[in-house]
């Protein structure tokens, strides 16, 4: 099989040859005789364009590298699927203005200052530089202030939704593809069409932030504060994100080759919401998204890393097909448990952790491995993946042994 027809045979539950391993990359370094050449020098370390949107990394990473990439694991037997993050519109009438100064009083610090001019009015989005030198394969802070941005949570001074003016400006700033948004992602559509179909790799698209998108406009404490104290308010917020949402799944959805749409709910867990205020404001929405992706025949993956024992049971009455993940290391799910909740409901992801493979503890990380594959794997509805990603700390060795023991099974 190839791996677009053993993916989407696991995606729906589907008789495939073997349980399938996938890994996201966040920065991680492979061994050298996986690297390529790129501009005279060694791609030194493996990212996705999934993450091109949301965060600056430390060196150059192009649709080209997801290629390479790509054929490198599967020059080691692994699968992987194309990332494609969905851009969106912007109201042509915006301007805006990047600015910094030296803060003496109280203390010291830099700051970084975006102001918007929008038809709803001016918006000012603040935060510090701090100025890290993180260890080189790691994401970066900007010079600057993007919108969405984790960076942005715990640094910012003035958020861009510091107040419920502030609400009908982000509709100016997040809206459904424009011509120019569309005409991007059709452009890049047709590169990823092209290898796709000769190398049989499967696509997901990156569609909807959700409430990642409210806590990055707002901060954790502001978001949920204005949920308890202003629900009408906050329903705004959130209805105005689910909208730019929907208009970047629906062009996702219109491309046959997409095969699954998927959105970000990091923030969407028990860390932040209560499963009543999940219901509140996460669920209607993400019921409206899996609508619109299974009339369409696409799958609908759906991120979350914590919270799942008591949450996921609610992603799958939503609709959602791939839950991404199942961490028995962080999230503290067994994986009896999981078969218990979803096995054969939907498709589980994960089954060990990036934490287990740093701990270079060869025994644990075969005995994690194994115990994913002996309990999750007969559901036919599971992909072996450490969750979430692997970093510049991941030691090769310890992904050797994952894969390894992963091949004793295939």
């Amino acid at each position: 099989m190839t791996s677009r027809e053993r993916i989407t045979a696991a995606w729906e539950g589907k008789s495939h040859d073997h349980v399938p391993m996938t890994v996201w990359c966040f920065g991680f370094e492979p061994p050298e005789e996986l690297k390529w050449d790129k501009n005279g020098k060694k791609v030194k370390y493996w990212y996705t364009t999934r993450v091109e949107r949301t965060s600056v990394l430390s060196e150059p990473w192009d649709i080209e590298d997801d290629f390479k990439r790509v054929l490198a694991w599967k020059s080691l037997g692994i699968d992987d699927v194309l990332e494609v993050s969905v851009p969106w519109g912007i109201d042509p009438e915006v301007t805006w203005e990047d600015t910094s100064a030296e803060v003496r009083r109280p203390v010291g610090i830099s700051v970084m200052t975006r102001e918007y001019w929008t038809p709803s009015g001016k918006l000012t989005h603040t935060v510090k530089k701090t100025g890290e030198a993180p260890e080189d394969g790691w994401v970066v802070q900007p010079d600057l202030v993007p919108l969405f941005d984790d960076f942005n949570i715990p640094r910012g001074i003035e958020h861009a939704v510091a107040s419920p003016d502030d609400i009908p400006r982000i509709r100016h700033l997040y809206r459904a593809p424009d011509e120019k948004a569309r005409q991007e992602f059709n452009t890049r559509m047709k590169i990823v069409r092209s290898f796709s179909s000769k190398n049989g790799v499967p696509v997901q698209a990156w569609v909807a932030f959700g409430m990642d998108g409210v806590i990055w406009l707002t901060g954790v404490e502001g978001a949920v504060l204005m949920a308890m104290d202003n629900p009408n308010i906050f329903g705004k917020l959130v209805d105005t994100i689910a909208e730019g949402d929907y208009g970047r799944a629906e062009l996702a959805c219109s491309d046959p080759d997409i095969d699954m749409i998927c959105q970000r709910g990091w923030y969407s867990s028990l860390d932040f919401w209560s499963p009543r205020l999940f219901d509140e404001f996460v669920y209607p929405h993400l019921t409206e998204m899996t609508g619109l992706a299974h009339k369409n025949g696409k799958k609908f993956g759906y991120v979350m890393t914590t919270g799942v024992e008591v949450l996921g049971k609610r992603l799958m009455d939503a609709g959602v097909d791939v839950l991404y993940f199942v961490d028995p290391v962080q999230d503290n799910i067994s994986v009896e448990k999981a078969r218990e909740l979803f096995g054969g409901g939907m498709t589980l992801v994960g089954g060990t952790n990036s934490v287990t493979l740093a701990s270079k503890d060869t025994g644990r990380i075969k005995d994690e491995v194994r115990r994913a594959m002996d309990v999750l794997g007969p559901t036919g509805r599971f992909i072996l993946h450490p969750v979430d990603a692997i970093f510049p700390d991941t030691p090769r060795e310890s992904l050797k042994v994952m894969i390894e023991t992963w091949k004793e099974y295939i």
